[in-house]
């Protein structure tokens, strides 16, 4: 099993899809870097020699992922919250950011409600 990154890389996977588990890379990165470093992109995980792993590994230390872009993300999006933009005031209230209507969807960032009863009114 490779490791890379801090992630155990899928051995029975492609080359390009075991890499898009590394948060920060996706496929056209992935592709870029096996390709870029003369590695089939055909070749499962578990079929890579240690010299292969190794120019891996070297061309990830110059992209940033995991916790470095991790953290890198959720500073911005602590930056948008403080100034008080419009983006940053829908991350506060957990709305959706981008001019999405919220009166029918949007549950994955609003939630599932709970629907309380009403109260009846007390008759005079």
């Amino acid at each position: 099993m490779a490791r890379i990154a801090g992630i155990d890389l899928p051995k029975n996977k492609r080359g390009v899809i075991g890499l898009t588990y590394i948060y920060g890379i996706g496929r056209s990165t992935a592709q870029e870097i096996l390709s870029g470093n003369g590695i089939d992109v055909n070749i499962k995980v578990q079929d890579w020699d240690d010299d292969q792993i190794a120019l891996i590994r070297n061309a990830i230390n110059s992209i940033k992922v995991e916790g470095a872009l991790r953290s890198e993300v959720q500073l911005n999006i602590k930056r948008l919250m403080d100034i008080g933009c419009n983006r940053g005031i829908r991350h506060r209230a957990g709305l959706p950011l981008r001019g999405q209507r919220t009166k029918n969807n949007s549950r994955t960032r609003k939630g599932k409600r709970k629907t309380v009863a009403n109260k009846k009114k007390a008759t005079k």
